[in-house]
């Protein structure tokens, strides 16, 4: 069998026949374009709305085409999951789906992705809590910004420290606010993408929630973050392995295995 068929029975098997071809038809003709479709999944347990002509059906690609929060491996089935840069909400419904006893706060900080997650989410009531704001080291105003190694679609809205004098698009939110804010002593998962700002996020401040974290799956943007990542979550005891284009971590004395 060649490698391609194989490719696509493997997508195939991830999301169902049906689901398939109905995501094939709008990855390959690009309609409707400035309407809205739903797509499908075994995966999830209800349909996700996407905006034609954006990077939202790219997310569903990555996320239940091709399945890449699988290679995070077995999680546990009740806790806390923080969503960094949650998009659409692809990725906060495949956990909740997944996970019938966690809840998840998501964070986005673009005013348009987040109108999508919060409809994308509505179907898991108050197992998501959807937060309007921009991850970063602490509280302050951020500018939102389309980042350097985006293609400057949806998916690549970045956020940046606002200059003196300027006006705010968004309040920032730290790790550590979060998990104090909601009732949970410790996070199962924490998922990062959020187009540059770790390098703020893991900094100087990040071993005070760290040792709060058991999991950690992050698109890193960049070898400075990638630098300071690894280094301050080596630090904090974590091991670290790549999966694709995810980093995976795991605290060494709270999970048994590896991803």
């Amino acid at each position: 069998m060649s490698k391609p068929r194989n490719k696509y029975l493997r997508r195939i098997e991830n999301i169902g026949f049906f689901n398939f071809v109905r995501y094939l038809l709008h990855k390959k003709t690009g309609l409707p374009r400035g309407g809205e479709f739903r797509l499908y999944s075994k995966l999830v347990d209800s349909p996700l709305i996407c905006r034609g002509g954006t990077s939202d059906i790219d997310v569903f690609k990555h996320i239940f085409v091709l399945r890449e929060y699988a290679a995070i491996g077995r999680l546990p089935d009740s806790g806390l999951i923080i969503d960094c840069g949650a998009n659409v909400g692809f990725s906060a419904a495949y956990f909740l789906s997944a996970l019938p006893g966690v809840r998840v706060i998501a964070v986005e900080p673009d005013a348009g992705n987040f109108r999508m997650l919060t409809r994308n989410t509505a179907a898991f009531g108050d197992r998501c809590t959807c937060v309007q704001a921009g991850v970063w080291s602490e509280a302050g105003g951020l500018r939102l910004v389309d980042t350097p190694q985006g293609d400057g679609r949806e998916w690549a809205r970045g956020v940046m420290v606002v200059p003196p004098g300027e006006a705010a698009d968004i309040q920032a939110v730290s790790i550590g606010m979060l998990l104090d804010q909601s009732p949970h002593a410790r996070v199962a998962l924490l998922k990062v993408d959020i187009e540059g700002a770790e390098l703020a996020v893991f900094g100087p401040g990040a071993e005070g929630w760290l040792d709060r974290v058991d999991r950690i799956a992050i698109e890193l943007h960049g070898e400075q973050c990638a630098e300071t990542y690894l280094k301050s979550v080596a630090a904090a005891g974590f091991e670290t392995t790549q999966a694709g284009g995810l980093t995976l971590s795991w605290r060494k004395d709270r999970v048994n295995a590896r991803p």
